[in-house]
């Protein structure tokens, strides 16, 4: 290119600096001209009213749900992608993935329990007379399967050798036969060792864990006899008989529902075979 040739490009690219200088100036005008004020606050005729503030909110519930569903989604692609053998050990962080749950549901029973205490408050009686006696005398009603331990008088067996007598009163025997239940509930978690996290993995201690749960229920019914619409001595045998009748149809529901259960709902978990 020869020396004159750039004395005649000199000019050009001068305009075209000054053009693009000029470009750049007016877009920052406009720029600062649609900016808000300074300190972030937006001129009177763009700021928006209260009501459409409140169109443009996010509801705790739908965060939640947005929360649970990226949560399983997240939870299945990394167990389709993992490749291990016995079980996929994965989980999100306490924070936030964990919180956020913790606290939904927290928040969800607290809520239950103040509005059943606004709607539903307690009676408040009139005072206790330490002079006389109350004609019915309960225990709270979460002790009161214990206290209709106390009242298998009929049970205590009599013993010919004796004459007919009983070995021990009916009040030893309440006491002994609440040794035994409780020391059964509390060898239970001994004898079961099994990993499972389902009732239809275990369907033998699962039903008896509801023997035990419809046990506690009519023993707590046999506790206040005397306030049931029931004849004693009918109540008396639905206490033992209705039991083992919950714990046979629970058993056999889960031994029914436990092999086509397994593999269907487990497949991501485990490496099974298909069942036979």
């Amino acid at each position: 290119m020869t020396e004159e040739d750039l004395r005649n490009r000199e000019p050009t690219s001068d305009l075209r600096t000054d053009g693009g200088e000029d470009e750049t100036e007016d877009a920052a005008a406009d720029e600062a001209a649609d900016s808000p004020a300074p300190g972030g606050v937006p001129p009177d005729d763009e700021t928006p009213t209260w009501r459409e503030r409140k169109e443009r909110t996010t509801g705790l519930s739908r965060l939640t749900y947005e929360y649970f569903e990226r949560s399983r989604y997240e939870d299945q692609q990394l167990r389709e992608e993992s490749d291990y053998v016995e079980r996929d050990v994965l989980g999100f962080p306490y924070w936030p993935h964990e919180f956020t749950r913790n606290m939904a549901i927290v928040s969800f029973f607290v809520g239950m329990i103040t509005f059943l205490a606004a709607t539903l408050p307690p009676h408040i009686g009139a005072p206790a007379n330490p002079s006389q006696t109350p004609a019915i005398i309960l225990p709270d009603w979460y002790l009161l399967w214990t206290f209709g331990l106390l009242k298998l008088g009929p049970l205590n067996p009599e013993l010919a050798i004796l004459g007919g007598e009983k070995l021990m009163s009916d009040r030893v025997y309440g006491v002994v036969v609440n040794i035994i239940v409780v020391g059964f509930i509390a060898i239970v978690p001994f004898l079961n060792r099994g990993n499972a996290r389902r009732p239809v993995e275990q369907p033998f201690w699962a039903s008896v864990g509801v023997t035990g749960v419809v046990f506690a229920f009519t023993i707590s019914l046999l506790s206040i006899k005397n306030l049931m619409p029931i004849a004693p001595h009918l109540l008396f045998d639905l206490t033992f008989i209705l039991p083992p009748i919950a714990g046979c149809i629970s058993y056999a529901l889960l031994k029914s529902m436990r092999q086509g259960y397994m593999y269907d709902l487990n497949k991501r978990y485990y490496r099974l075979r298909p069942p036979k």
